[in-house]
């Protein structure tokens, strides 16, 4: 068995970049270019009702053991939800850069004693079952950042 990552830092106990999201108007055209570009191959596909987007996962390195980086393609399913928003304002390109962690709250509260603003009071529901919570792009350099907790694996 192994055990959990070092922290990148004590105060965050962030653990690794998770992954890169990037918003696209054409899901399953992205699929294809980052696919015969760079031989990417889509690991997990769905569709999260909450967050208003239909997205897939491109394992880049690592393996599915909580340890993997990906990119993260994020199609908008409405037209009021962020990732829409985001499209009219900036069109296609990175949405967001995401770390991973073994526990979202503890770090998301760590981070906010950094005085970094906490976007999400409780962390919600994200890809494949994880727990995210997302923080301030003012507080963050102009980038909107995740902060990940990978579900648990039985």
């Amino acid at each position: 068995m192994s055990s959990a990552p070092d922290p990148i830092s004590p105060f965050s106990g962030l653990t690794r970049l998770d992954h890169v999201g990037i918003a696209c108007r054409d899901l399953d055209a992205s699929i294809e270019f980052y696919r015969t570009t760079y031989g990417f191959t889509v690991e997990h596909e769905e569709v999260n009702e909450e967050q208003g987007v239909r997205e897939a996962m491109l394992r880049i390195n690592g393996t599915d053991d909580g340890g993997a980086t990906y990119l993260q393609l994020l199609e908008p399913t409405r037209p009021d939800s962020p990732v829409a928003k985001f499209l009219e304002r900036n069109g296609e390109g990175v949405h967001h850069i995401a770390f991973g962690t073994g526990d979202v709250a503890a770090s998301a509260a760590g981070v906010g004693e950094q005085g970094v603003r906490v976007l999400d009071k409780e962390p919600r529901h994200g890809t494949l079952g994880s727990s995210i919570v997302f923080l301030h792009p003012k507080d963050c350099g102009g980038v909107l950042t995740e902060l990940v907790q990978a579900a648990e694996r039985p």
